[in-house]
């Protein structure tokens, strides 16, 4: 028995890879395993090559593997494009209608199955993806009532005997691969699961339950690619807490939308990629300047310009911290996990409410759409902070006005909300006084602009970074963000078989720079590789910008549009070690 698996499905996009896709991931998610899955899809509603890869294990995981067990082909190209993944001794299912054929190099077993013809015998083609999951589910001799079950919820809204055409569809083509097969593969059989409830979702999911869960009640956002489940989600979800989603005609109309309604005192916020924050940056600064609280989350994606909008770069980085137009005080949170994503939320409400400042919270694609296993959420770590927002205003004299942003020691002004008894005060982008009536005064300019600023010196992040050091001085230090954490861990284990110890840190807080918590980490390695998705090395030269050391930090990039694999890691780690061998 093995204790993980991975398999994957692949054919023509809107062939139904997804829905084979979601509806093994959920069964085996019924009994127990860990998964962890990432989509490679096509930027168009339907065609070319698409393919889903899941990893299954007894244990917890956050990576995709390096091989692949089981592929389920829908045509010829899913092999071409997928075979060198395959182990020696893996399987291939394939619909036995375009004559699969695997390549000379390739040493696996081919399991042609009529996949197409026994769906339209059952009535229509469309259910070829539920004889092509029931042959793999039964190949791995797993407990059929279990997917059955899955084929039952996912039907079920459309009635009994659709539910039972597709069941019928599952069970034929179980029957027919376990004939050519023989049985259940035995070298293929999954250790038992714990049978415990986990949480299966992506990382756009954990991020909407999150901003519910901290109190938001508007989202305002326009549809891109990787941010569109998000705004989906909430579009589900929202109303159930008295809330709304506000699909706007442009991503400027929605991030001015979200500041406007947490001016009125709603937790709000909005989601998209790079080129939908892009057009954000004039009203990130309207948030900065007027110091009204906002929450934005970019889940990045391959650019520049349109670029790769289906494919995994963490390439904003820079415009996250430097994008806004003059200066203003702003948090960038990265999240590296399921978990984090609906923790961070929260987090990021409570830090734009307490600082009143713009919040971003950056994914990539591989979090945001990656379907991964997670614990079940701690409700009770949720608290929410609304900062210095008023209840009872103080009398102000006749003709008066609320000093909104009165100068405090910590930059922070006491914050009411439209029609607030003794509330009243100018609200404007332009630079202003104390009441927000504008102003260029050159010494106002200056105080209001110290003001904002110093909110930066003040600001408090627990974890700004996720460090796991067991040697004191380790040959390499793996730096990264976002969801390569996974990744690397597994890459470590490699490394550390052959004897090169290793540490790993996950920088959370982007802006401002934990410098305090990063150097130590830097200084006891011999050497130092950041891990990340772009061309430029923009989270290396963060850390050379604030904690030095340029002359030990390695840079391993990758930007071609698809994830790191742990073994590319631990390839490339190597390197590193074995350059500085050289060098000494």
């Amino acid at each position: 028995m093995i204790s993980q698996l991975s398999w994957k499905i692949g054919g023509q996009q809107g062939e139904g890879v997804e829905s084979t896709d979601r509806i093994f991931s959920t069964a085996l998610n019924r009994l127990g395993y860990y998964l962890y899955g990432y989509r490679h899809f096509s930027s168009r509603i339907k065609g070319g090559h698409t393919n889903n890869k899941i990893r299954i294990s007894t244990q917890p995981i956050r990576a995709i593997a390096d091989d692949l067990d089981i592929l389920v082909a829908f045509d010829q190209e899913s092999i071409d494009l997928n075979a060198h993944e395959l182990r020696r001794g893996g399987v291939v299912v394939a619909d036995a209608k375009f004559g699969p054929m695997l390549p000379d190099h390739v040493d696996a077993r081919l399991f042609p199955v009529p996949i197409t013809s026994i769906a339209e015998e059952l009535g229509t083609s469309l259910m070829k993806n539920m004889v092509a999951s029931g042959a793999s589910w039964a190949l791995l001799g797993l407990p059929m009532e279990v997917f059955n079950k899955a084929v039952e919820e996912e039907f079920g809204r459309k009635g009994a005997a659709v539910v039972a055409k597709n069941i019928e569809a599952v069970q034929r083509g179980a029957d027919y691969v376990l004939e050519l097969a023989g049985g259940p593969l035995e070298d293929f059989k999954l250790e038992p699961a714990d049978g415990k409830q986990k949480l299966f979702m992506i990382g756009n999911d954990a991020i909407g339950l999150g901003a519910i869960a901290a109190g938001c009640r508007i989202m305002s956002a326009y549809p891109i690619t990787p941010a569109s489940e998000i705004m989906e989600y909430l579009i589900k979800k929202l109303p159930k807490f008295g809330g709304t989603v506000v699909q706007t005609e442009d991503e400027i109309a929605a991030i001015t939308m979200a500041v406007g309604a947490n001016y009125a005192g709603v937790r709000s916020m909005t989601a998209s990629a790079g080129p939908g924050l892009s057009l954000m940056m004039e009203a990130i600064g309207l948030s900065g300047m007027t110091e009204t609280p906002v929450v934005i989350v970019d889940t990045q994606r391959g650019g520049p310009s349109t670029g790769l909008p289906t494919k995994q770069e963490q390439s904003d980085i820079n415009a996250l911290i430097h994008g806004t137009h003059g200066e203003i005080p702003k948090i960038v949170l990265a999240p590296s996990s399921i978990e984090e994503c609906f923790y961070d939320m929260i987090e990021a409400f409570n830090l734009a409410d307490k600082y009143q400042l713009p919040v971003i919270v950056v994914t990539d694609l591989q979090l945001s759409l990656g379907k991964q296993s997670c614990e079940q959420l701690d409700y009770d770590r949720i608290s929410i902070d609304r900062g210095k927002l008023v209840e009872e205003a103080p009398e102000i004299e006749a003709g008066g006005l609320f000093k909104r942003y009165e100068l405090s020691e910590d930059g922070v002004s006491p914050r009411v909300l439209p029609g607030q008894k003794h509330g009243i005060h100018h609200v404007t982008g332009v630079e202003h006084d104390e009441s927000g009536r504008p102003s260029e005064n050159a010494a106002n300019r200056k105080r209001m602009m110290d003001k904002r600023l110093s909110k930066m010196e003040q600001i408090t992040v627990e974890h700004p970074i996720h460090a796991e050091m067991p040697h004191e001085h380790p040959d390499l230090l793996i730096i990264s963000m976002g969801s390569t954490g996974g990744t690397i861990a597994q890459a470590r284990e490699q490394l550390e078989r052959e004897g090169i110890t290793t540490g790993q840190m996950m920088v959370r807080l982007l802006h401002p720079f934990s410098a305090e918590a990063v150097k130590p980490y830097v200084e006891q390695a011999k050497r130092v590789v950041v891990l990340e998705h772009n061309a430029t090395g923009q989270l290396a030269n963060l850390i050379k910008l604030h904690v030095g050391g340029k002359e030990k930090i390695s840079s391993v990039l990758k930007y071609d549009g698809n994830p790191f694999l742990p073994s590319i890691v631990a390839d490339e780690c190597r390197k590193v070690c074995q350059a500085s061998k050289e060098l000494v």
